[in-house]
């Protein structure tokens, strides 16, 4: 089990070594696939609230978009870690509300 401290890179080697391992990349995917497999995940994170469940159940739906997020950019080859980096640091540099009203 991943307990040590690991970067996101990490995760997404792991993600992506058990994907295949389970047989999801046997067949190459297609990108409008994958993005709607991770947006299905949010999805039912956003259900799980709808009905009440518990910060676990939604939790565990976050986890699998992340997971599918994950895998992807390990099949791409996107340096995630060093994208979240950059954009934090932007993100900074940004006006309130990046100066829009909603």
């Amino acid at each position: 089990m991943l307990r040590e401290r690991l970067g996101i890179n990490d995760f997404i080697k792991e993600c992506h070594r058990i994907a295949k391992e389970k047989g999801w990349w046997d067949e190459e995917r297609n990108n409008g696939e994958l993005i709607a497999l991770m947006h299905s995940e949010l999805s039912e994170a956003l259900e799980a609230m709808r009905i009440h469940a518990d910060r676990e159940a939604v939790a565990e739906e976050l986890a699998d978009c992340c997971i599918r997020i994950f895998d992807y950019c390990g099949a791409r080859d996107i340096d995630l870690e060093n994208a979240l980096l950059k954009k934090i640091e932007f993100n900074k540099t940004r006006p309130y509300r990046h100066g829009k009203k909603f």
